[in-house]
């Protein structure tokens, strides 16, 4: 538990004078929402760990750096998918909202919004931002982004771990206002928390997808902190068409994709990647 209050402290320092609360008067004017999440085409996962910290120097032997860092990276990837990264940050910020109350009880079906936008939820998730402006032909008034820009492992002085960052955002449809930006970055090197062993990560992927998935789940319960002001007067009125057959319904969303664990390994250095 203190783990992760401590994990929340950190995402909370790394926003800064970046980040835009958001006041409950924005809150009240939203009639229709749309959540998206996605994930840039160079965001991960990534191994930032041999060739950036020669403390593995002496373990890799004659192993290349270059080519241990590209071995784990194969390794990050088969252990949680990118778009599990993505969609498991929007998922669970979603579930922990008051699903009862408007704005979110008139939230769009995320399986309309990804037809319109053409962005199915499929394991491929689009890089390129989308054309918001299709969101229109649903009665989309107001955008909840979810952007992961970077993520993966890296290394200090010997001490490894997985680190993400990204930044949510809510916007009006028209004109792009911004009412709340919350940029991010946990990195759990920078954190000094219990170093994760990448050799261990080569012979275990799991243990990777046990923290960046810990890492997101912590990340979901601060946004729907934050999405939940106290300072509202009253949810936005529903307007002509609102109802239970236009909008995603409470407690039907999904849950995040998980992929089956990969068999331990025998002990030795990292593997080659599967072809």
């Amino acid at each position: 538990m203190a783990r992760n209050s401590f994990l929340v402290f950190l995402a909370l320092l790394t926003a800064g004078c970046a980040s835009q609360r958001l006041a409950g008067a924005d809150l009240d004017r939203v009639k229709r929402p749309a959540f998206i999440s996605r994930i840039e085409i160079e965001a991960g996962p990534r191994s930032l760990v041999f060739q950036e910290d020669d403390a593995y120097k002496q373990k890799l032997k004659k192993l290349e750096p270059k080519e241990a860092d590209r071995r784990l990276q194969a390794k990050l990837a088969a252990a949680v998918t990118r778009f599990e990264v993505s969609e498991r940050l929007r998922v669970n910020t979603f579930r922990q909202l008051p699903l009862e109350e408007r704005p979110w009880m008139n939230t769009v079906d995320p399986a309309r919004v990804a037809t319109v936008l053409e962005s199915f939820l499929v394991e491929e998730v689009p890089a390129n931002a989308p054309d918001y402006d299709l969101l229109s032909r649903l009665g989309v008034d107001t955008v909840v982004e979810f952007v992961i820009q970077e993520y993966g492992m890296r290394s200090e002085k010997g001490r490894a771990g997985p680190y993400i960052q990204g930044y949510a955002r809510m916007f009006k449809l028209e004109g792009r206002a911004e009412f709340w930006r919350r940029p991010f970055r946990v990195d759990r090197v920078a954190e000094g928390a219990e170093p994760l062993d990448p050799f261990k990560v080569g012979k275990e992927p799991t243990l990777f997808r046990q923290q960046i998935t810990e890492m997101l789940d912590v990340l979901a319960g601060q946004f729907a902190e934050e999405l939940s002001p106290k300072d509202r007067k009253g949810g936005a009125p529903l307007v002509e068409g609102d109802g239970p057959d236009s909008v995603h319904t409470t407690g039907r969303e999904p849950p995040p994709p998980t992929k089956p664990p990969e068999p331990e390994l025998a002990p030795g250095e990292l593997p080659d990647p599967d072809p």
